[in-house]
């Protein structure tokens, strides 16, 4: 794999609870974390957070534990379709190769612009870092973000489970990947 320039990483955070959904609620994208990357300098370039107001839930007390969001939090920001619009406006998501940990955010979009009728804002060249760091460290299995970190002596910075900061450390491991030729 040769990527180079400009790339995107992303995490999302979705509601979510402790069991089953409620009756009629689906788990849907709240906050969107982008950090820009500059493959070729080694650095992370921007930091990026929208928040998005979910349609078809609400953020469980659960949810706001993992992820310290709250509902009061969520209501204050766009729509779905408009956070989709900001990715590519703003952050040239079309046009970019972008990077997630694992393939849960890809699909989240996937399924949640398939239900809502919203163009799908990304570009098709993801890549699933979790699977080319575990190649990469000849790990049997993958393993999560934090564990990741960790495996390498990187630090987790600001709070697990938050998109913006999540965004920020799986970039740090996508630029340690650069580094080992991995990407």
């Amino acid at each position: 794999m040769n990527i180079e320039g400009l790339v995107n990483v992303v995490d999302v955070e979705a509601t979510c609870w402790d069991t089953t959904p409620p009756e009629g609620q689906v788990s849907e994208i709240i906050e969107i974390g982008l950090t820009l990357v500059d493959i070729d300098s080694r650095t992370r370039v921007g930091r990026h957070r929208v928040l998005v107001r979910p349609e078809l839930s609400t953020v469980s007390p659960f949810c706001t534990e993992l992820t310290g969001l709250t509902q009061a939090e969520v209501d204050t920001g766009v729509s779905f379709a408009e956070a989709c619009e900001q990715l590519v406006a703003n952050h040239r998501t079309r046009e970019r190769a972008w990077f997630s940990w694992g393939d849960y955010d890809r699909k989240q979009f996937l399924r949640q612009c398939d239900q809502s009728g919203v163009p799908y804002p990304f570009h098709q060249n993801h890549i699933n870092a979790k699977a080319v760091f575990a190649t990469a460290h000849g790990l049997r299995r993958p393993v999560g973000m934090d564990r990741a970190l960790k495996v390498v002596g990187l630090p987790l910075e600001g709070r697990h489970h938050r998109g913006e900061d999540d965004a920020w450390n799986i970039a740090a491991l996508v630029l340690h990947l650069a580094d080992r030729g991995a990407v």
